[in-house]
C-alpha cells in the first residue's frame, strides 16, 4: 500500500511539473508571439538603416480608439503608400518595404497597426471590415494623404479595397493573398482554441484577436460584397498558387466583382508572399504604381 501511495504521489508531482512547464512556455509565447515592436524598437531599427521615421497615434474618441501609424516621408513625389497587415501581425510586417530605398524615394510610406494589433488598442478586436475601413478613411483625411495606393495582405486585402470604396483619395489598390471571397473562406481549426473559454486565455493576445476576426470574416465579407462594383480604381490581386491559408480560388471572385482588375499568380508560392517573398512583390507593386500614376 505504501508503494502504491508513493507511486500515485510521484505521478501527481510529475503531472504538476509538466503543467507548470507548459504554462511557462505558453506565458512565454504570450510575450513573444505578439507580432509587434515597441516605438523605441522601431526607431532603433530604422536608425540603423539610416532611414528617418516618425511614429504617431490617430485617435477617435467616440470609439475610444488609438491607431498607431509609422511614416517615412523622404520622397519628393506626392504619392502615398498605405500598408495594411493581415492577422495576426502588425505594421512591422512591412519593414522590408519601408526600408527599401526605391520605395522610400518613390512615395511617402505609411504602415498601420490595425485595430487590436500592435499598439492599436492591443487585444480589442474590431471584427467589422466596414468599420475598420471607415476608421482608415478618417485617418487618410486627418493626415491629408492624397494619391494613395492602399496595399493589404490577407485580411488587409479586402480592407484596402473597401477603403477605396470609402475614400476617393485612394487611386489604386494592391491585394496580396487577400481573403475576400465570402463563399471561399477557409476554416482554420486552430482558431477554435481562441474561442473556447477554457483555452482562450492560454492563447497569445494577437492570436485571440485573429480568431475573433476569423470567426465572423465570411459574414463581414458578405455584408460589403454588393459594393465592389463601385470600386472603379485599378486593383492588383497577387496570389500564390499553392496558398494553404487563403485558397487560390479567391482570384475567380475578384475577377468577377472588380471592374478594373489585374491578377498575377506567383507560381509555387504560398500565403506568406507579402513578407516572405518581397523580392517578388516589390517589382509588381512598382510596375502597378507606374500604371496608376502615368496613365
Amino acid at each position: 500500500m505504501l508503494n502504491l501511495t508513493t507511486g500515485v504521489f510521484k505521478c501527481r508531482i510529475l503531472q504538476r511539473l509538466w503543467v507548470s512547464i507548459i504554462l511557462i512556455i505558453l506565458c512565454s509565447s504570450c510575450t513573444v508571439l505578439q507580432w509587434r515592436s515597441s516605438d523605441q524598437e522601431i526607431q532603433e531599427y530604422f536608425a540603423k538603416k539610416e532611414i528617418p521615421t516618425e511614429i504617431s497615434y490617430f485617435e477617435i474618441d467616440s470609439l475610444d480608439l488609438k491607431i498607431r501609424v509609422q511614416q517615412i516621408k523622404q520622397s519628393e513625389n506626392d504619392i502615398n503608400i498605405v500598408f495594411f497587415h493581415g492577422s495576426p501581425s502588425s505594421l512591422s510586417a512591412w519593414n522590408g518595404y519601408l526600408n527599401d530605398t526605391t520605395f522610400v524615394k518613390k512615395a511617402a510610406l505609411h504602415a498601420i497597426d490595425r485595430p487590436g494589433y500592435g499598439y492599436s488598442n492591443f487585444g480589442d478586436a474590431m471584427t467589422s471590415i466596414d468599420t475598420q475601413a471607415k476608421v482608415m478613411s478618417q485617418l487618410l483625411d486627418y493626415y491629408d494623404l492624397e494619391n494613395v495606393v492602399a496595399i493589404g495582405s490577407s485580411y488587409g486585402g479586402p480592407l484596402a479595397a473597401r477603403l477605396a470604396y470609402e475614400n476617393p483619395r485612394v487611386k489604386g489598390v494592391v491585394m496580396i493573398s487577400p481573403a475576400i471571397d465570402p463563399n471561399n473562406e477557409k476554416k482554420i481549426w486552430q482558431s477554435r482554441f481562441t474561442q473556447w473559454w477554457i483555452t482562450r486565455w492560454l492563447c497569445p493576445t494577437g492570436y485571440r484577436v485573429a480568431g475573433d476576426e476569423k470567426t465572423v470574416h465570411a459574414q463581414e465579407l458578405a455584408l460589403i460584397a454588393d459594393n465592389w462594383d463601385e470600386v472603379t480604381v485599378p486593383v492588383l490581386h497577387i496570389h500564390g498558387d499553392i496558398d494553404d491559408i487563403v485558397p487560390y480560388e479567391n482570384v475567380k471572385y475578384t475577377k468577377e466583382v472588380f471592374s478594373d482588375i489585374e491578377i498575377i499568380t506567383t507560381p509555387n508560392t504560398g500565403h506568406e508572399i507579402a513578407w516572405g517573398r518581397p523580392e517578388l512583390m516589390k517589382p509588381l507593386i512598382l510596375k502597378f504604381m507606374e500604371r496608376v500614376f502615368v496613365e
